[in-house]
C-alpha cells in the first residue's frame, strides 16, 4: 500500500452539491493547501432509527446521485488525486451509527441483524460496483459500526461479496479504542481506524494496537484522524456534540502531537484528515469556526508541511 495522505472530503453532501463548481474547487483548495495525494469521498446515507431495517439511499434527495459521485471521483483523479471510496450510514434521529444493534437471537415480530445486513449489502455493494467501474485505490466496507462489528459472520460474507465486484483494497474503518477487539482483520486487506484520541494518550494507544497490525501482517492507516477547535477539544477529540470557546491553536497542537507519535511507528501508513466540507465557509470565518475543518487554521499549515515532508 502507498503511504496515504489523505483527506476525507464532502462528508453530509446533499443530492446535487457535488456538481456545483464550488465542490471541485474545494477540492482543488485541498489538494493545494494540504498536499494531499489521497481523496476518501464520504456517500452518506440514513436509516430513520437505530433499529431500522432499511436504509434510504435509492434515489433520496439527501444522497449524492451516482452521476456526481462517478464525476467526482473523475475529477479528483484528472487532479492527480488517488481516490478511496466511503459509503457510510447515518441515523436520521441523531443517534451515533455505532448504536445500530438488534437482538442476538432472532425474535418474533422484532426487528433482526439478518433484516438490516440484507439491506446493508444492498447497499455496499451498489457502491463497491462504482469503485470497481471508476478504478478506486481502496472501498471502504463501514466505518465505526462498533455494535454490528461482533456480527463476525455477516462481514466475512459482506466481504466476500464485494471482492466479487471490486478488485482494489478493501478496509474497514474501526472506530477509536476497537482496533484490538475486531474479530475479522484477516478478512480485509488494510487495517484502519478513526484516530480521535486525546493529545495526552496517543502513545498509550499506538502501544495498544501496534500489537494487533504486526500480528496480522498487514497494512494500517487512520481512515479517519481530526480534532475540533474549540477549548477541550484536544483532550475529547471524538466528542462532535460539545462547543467550548473557539481555539484553532487547540488543534493545532492536536496535529502536532499526533505527528510526533505516529511519525515514530514505521507501519503507521497514513491518514485521511476529518474533514474538508464541499462547500467551504468563508476564510475570514475560520478564526471563530469550532468544527474539525482545517480551511484556514493553523492546523491547515501543519499538514501541509507534514505531508510535504513526506516522499
Amino acid at each position: 500500500m502507498n503511504f496515504i495522505k489523505g483527506f476525507s472530503f464532502g462528508y453530509m453532501s446533499k443530492r446535487g452539491g457535488w456538481k456545483e463548481e464550488k465542490a471541485k474547487e474545494s477540492l482543488r483548495l485541498l489538494k493545494e493547501r494540504c498536499a494531499i495525494d489521497h481523496i476518501v469521498l464520504t456517500v452518506v446515507a440514513e436509516q430513520d432509527k437505530p433499529q431500522s431495517t432499511t436504509i434510504n439511499w435509492k434515489n433520496h434527495q439527501d444522497v449524492v446521485s451516482d452521476e456526481e459521485i462517478i464525476g467526482m471521483i473523475e475529477y479528483a483523479q484528472s487532479l492527480d488525486l488517488t481516490v478511496i471510496l466511503k459509503p457510510m450510514v447515518n441515523v436520521s434521529d441523531g443517534t451515533w451509527r455505532a448504536h445500530i444493534n438488534f437482538f442476538d437471537t432472532d425474535v418474533p415480530c422484532e426487528p433482526k441483524w439478518s433484516e438490516w445486513f440484507k439491506a446493508y449489502n444492498e447497499f455496499i455493494l451498489h457502491y463497491a460496483d462504482i469503485a470497481e467501474k471508476t478504478n478506486c485505490y481502496m472501498f471502504v466496507v463501514g466505518c465505526e459500526m462498533v455494535n454490528a462489528d461482533r456480527r463476525e459472520q455477516e462481514w466475512r460474507s459482506l466481504i466476500d461479496e464485494v471482492r466479487k465486484v471490486y478488485s482494489g483494497l478493501v478496509t474497514y474503518n474501526c472506530d477509536k479504542y476497537q482496533e484490538d477487539i475486531l474479530k475479522w482483520w484477516d478478512a480485509v486487506d488494510v487495517i484502519s481506524s478513526s484516530g480521535y484520541y486525546p493529545i495526552d494518550s496517543w502513545e498509550e494507544q499506538l502501544d495498544r494496537f501496534e500489537k494487533v497490525v504486526k500480528h496480522h501482517q498487514k497494512p494500517f492507516f487512520f481512515c479517519e484522524a481530526g480534532c475540533p477547535s474549540w477549548v477541550g477539544g484536544d483532550l475529547l477529540p471524538n466528542d462532535w456534540t460539545l462547543r467550548g470557546e473557539p481555539d484553532v491553536e487547540v488543534q493545532k497542537r492536536w496535529y502536532e502531537e499526533m505527528f510526533r507519535a505516529t511519525s515514530k511507528r514505521a507501519w503507521v501508513q497514513g491518514y485521511a484528515m476529518w474533514d474538508w466540507k464541499a462547500n467551504l465557509y468563508p476564510m475570514e470565518r475560520a478564526e471563530i469556526d469550532q468544527d474539525y475543518a482545517v480551511y484556514g487554521k493553523p492546523a491547515e499549515k501543519v499538514i501541509h508541511d507534514y505531508y510535504s515532508s513526506i516522499k
